[in-house]
């Protein structure tokens, strides 16, 4: 079997491991919590990330208003449907498609990969500024205007005494290792096809 073609198959099959390892983390430290609360976010579920964690984010929210973070959510139908359709096609490439579509299917996979992201920032939005208006407690910004709970979509940020730390996890890892895989097969491929 050519080199490209391997690296391909290996490539497309990576991402499997979000089945089996989260995707991101987001996690909150603050003086109230001397551990850290904190949730996994897979992709077919939210887990905590200490027992109870989210009960206990909920608990918090419910103070300023926030909504409760449900137990399920359309994308975690979506997304596990997503992996397993690019997987199937990817191996399909992989054996019996020219080395060009190894690019396209890396394309593809890294424009579904936005959408996902932009989908987590819109969700993300949704939860830190849709506010409950009889909210126990109230927060406004310097300018009058309610304060916002948006947790970061990739980093570190301070909300009020909290620090929200948002990064992805091993899950996301094996997804980028697939994806950068697929990426070397493409120009391994063409190499291979200059030599024949």
């Amino acid at each position: 079997m050519k080199k490209s073609r391997l690296l391909m198959i290996i490539g497309v099959l990576l991402p499997l491991g979000l089945f089996i390892y989260p995707l991101w983390n987001i996690t909150l430290e603050a003086p109230q919590y001397p551990i850290p609360l904190g949730m996994d976010i897979h992709i077919n579920k939210f887990a905590d990330m200490n027992e109870f964690d989210i009960k206990n984010i909920n608990l918090m929210n419910h103070y300023v208003g926030m909504q409760y973070i449900p137990e399920t959510i359309p994308e975690f139908k979506i997304f596990p449907i997503v992996i397993i359709t690019m997987t199937i096609f990817g191996l399909l490439v992989a054996f019996f498609a020219n080395y060009k579509w190894f690019l396209a299917w890396f394309i593809l996979m890294s424009l579904l990969g936005i959408a996902g992201m932009y989908d987590f920032y819109l969700w993300e939005y949704d939860y830190g500024h849709n506010l409950d208006p009889k909210a126990i407690m109230k927060f406004t910004n310097p300018d009058g205007t309610v304060m916002g709970f948006q947790p970061p979509l990739f980093g570190t940020k301070h909300i009020l005494n909290f620090i929200a730390h948002s990064y992805p996890r091993l899950g996301a890892y094996f997804l980028a290792s697939g994806m950068f895989l697929t990426f070397i097969a493409f120009f391994v491929g063409k190499n291979e096809m200059k030599k024949t």
